[in-house]
């Protein structure tokens, strides 16, 4: 059982990565512009920090696992998650502090998406490995 939700959720977050990685890449407006001004909006600052705790403590619930592999991937996203989760909804002003300080860092934020969607196509060549 173990081993199967190691891969669904390798193939889960490996596709989530690349395809939201590639739509900013392939329109960095929306990365730069209307996500920076969505984080002004409390509202949607309290329910992206709901899913991504929700998203996390399921990942962390069925998948912590700490090994010396390349499955605790799987097991750190979940924790960044659900960090990210509590962190948003205990601070909600943070992320609209952190896109002001990159918003003017296109290159910095190329590089990282490209990341991105090359660690998100690695965890799906694993999960089929």
């Amino acid at each position: 059982m173990a081993v199967d939700v190691t891969f669904f959720l390798a193939q889960f977050w490996g596709w989530l990565l690349v395809i939201v990685g590639l739509i900013f890449l392939l329109r960095p407006r929306v990365l730069l512009n209307e996500i920076a001004g969505l984080f002004k909006d409390r509202n949607y600052v309290l329910l992206t920090g709901w899913l991504a705790m929700i998203l996390g403590l399921f990942t962390v619930i069925l998948h912590n696992v700490w090994t010396a592999d390349w499955r605790v991937v799987i097991t750190v996203f979940g924790w960044l998650s659900l960090i990210k989760g509590i962190a948003r909804m205990g601070f909600p002003e943070l992320p609209q502090k952190t896109a002001s300080a990159i918003k003017n860092k296109q290159a910095l934020m190329q590089i990282l998406l490209v990341i991105c969607v090359l660690l998100g196509a690695w965890l799906i060549w694993m999960s089929y490995s």
